[in-house]
């Protein structure tokens, strides 16, 4: 006989025994902060099919137009609990940024991640209420649908994949602990549960997981959100091999090389890579945690995240009109190396500047011209403005300073019609650099 999917039971049961440790590890390393402000229940937040709650925590130090970050909690968890259990409340008090924490009311506490409506835009279920959360923070926080970012653990981080496949035009970037890729869990009878995705024996070709977050929205062109991922090699609830499947989805999608451009360890038990870029905000950044089991995010791992946002920083974003005085401190000699990764309507460049002369460089302003047709759509360790034409990218406040001999490296994302060449030149401060 035909073996049947587990139902809801066995998805708890599968779920509960990683999900106990989870809470667990997040009682312990994230115990609530004490906030000024307060998380908020919003109602009648507009087209919900899930019947989802909504929850939203604005900080006192929330400029005119915030950010929002988009946090989504595991399966028995809840908007709240993900609030309290979390840094991401205290990380906003510190930041300014707005938090969106949605809360499944279905029993069990899972986000929908299987069904057809829920992989495809605008197809219904739990995205379609996500995204009037995101609309309503716009519309009534002021929140900037520029700088709209997502993250979630377990469930949460599946639905994380879920979302920048759904919404690549909505979300800039997304943070997922311990997920699958999108699509994985996909299932057509009505199951909410996948055991082949569970137990990591689900793989594909880069391509073919690429092809299936594409075919969520058929037809878009525009620029993709950059995805960090992290994974504990002892997961058994979502077994650690879903995190190379997701590197592999994620670096299609981007049109990045899967061969890491840096890796490195910030804790002795973290591998980190970085795919397409070595700066903060590489396109994709993995950080595979040695021994961990289905616990994560545990402390200090949420500010990674804010940190590959780009939302540890006022000055990451471009000013409406850039300044007009450049720095007053003298490039000297400087040379610049020039790489760019490209698909048929994209690509990304990288962009390495060395400070070659004998003088400090401390605030830096590098100018080139892009070739027609090239229009750039989001860039990291720099701002870049404007989007075409003559671009000058700006240091950001942690790369400002270049020692004699010194490099950062810069990066950005942009569409082309057809001509995916280089700059002809770059200038320093007003000093031509060498090329190559």
């Amino acid at each position: 006989m035909p073996r049947r999917r587990p139902g809801l039971r066995s998805l708890l049961t599968a779920l509960l025994a990683g999900v106990v440790p989870l809470l667990a590890a997040l009682t312990l390393t994230a115990a609530p902060a004490a906030h000024a402000a307060s998380l908020t229940e919003v109602t009648g937040f507009g087209a919900n099919p899930s019947n989802l709650r909504m929850y939203v925590y604005r900080p006192d130090s929330a400029p005119a137009r915030p950010a929002v970050l988009v946090a989504v909690h595991y399966c028995t968890g809840s908007g709240p609990a993900f609030y309290s259990g979390t840094e991401f409340a205290s990380l906003a008090d510190r930041y300014g940024f707005l938090v969106v924490y949605p809360s499944v009311t279905r029993s069990g506490g899972c986000f929908d991640v299987s069904s057809p409506q829920a992989l495809k835009r605008g197809g219904g279920s739990d995205p379609v209420g996500i995204m009037s959360m995101v609309t309503y923070a716009e519309q009534h926080y002021g929140a900037d649908p520029n700088r709209v970012f997502v993250t979630g653990a377990s469930s949460g981080a599946m639905m994380t994949n879920v979302l920048l496949g759904d919404y690549p035009d909505v979300f800039k970037a997304g943070a997922a602990f311990m997920g699958v890729p999108f699509g994985c869990f996909a299932t057509t009878d009505g199951s909410s549960w996948n055991s082949a995705c569970a137990n990591g024996t689900v793989t594909k070709t880069p391509q073919q997981w690429g092809d299936l977050a594409r075919a969520a929205y058929p037809g878009y062109t525009g620029p993709r959100p950059r995805m960090q991922l992290w994974h504990g090699t002892e997961d058994t609830t979502l077994r650690y091999p879903n995190f190379g499947e997701e590197i592999k989805q994620w670096t299609d999608v981007l049109g990045v090389s899967q061969t890491p451009a840096f890796t490195d360890h910030p804790q002795s038990t973290w591998t980190r890579t970085r795919y397409g870029g070595t700066g903060t905000q590489a396109p994709v950044e993995a950080i595979s945690v040695q021994g961990a089991g289905h616990t994560l995010p545990t402390a200090g791992m949420a500010a990674r995240a804010i940190s590959f946002f780009g939302l540890d920083s006022t000055t990451t974003q471009p000013p409406t009109d850039p300044p007009t005085d450049p720095p007053t401190t003298p490039a000297g000699a400087c040379r610049v190396t020039y790489t760019t990764s490209t698909w048929s309507t994209g690509l990304t460049a990288q962009i390495t500047v060395t400070n070659t002369g004998t003088a400090q460089v401390d605030g830096w302003a590098l100018t080139f011209t892009l070739p027609s047709g090239q229009t750039i759509t989001s860039g990291w360790n720099a701002t870049f403005s404007p989007a075409g034409g003559t671009v000058t990218a700006r240091n950001v406040a942690y790369n400002a300073v270049l020692a004699p001999g010194a490099s950062t490296t810069v990066g950005f994302q942009a569409t082309h019609t057809g001509d995916t060449g280089a700059p002809a030149s770059f200038s320093l401060n007003g000093s031509t650099c060498q090329t190559g």
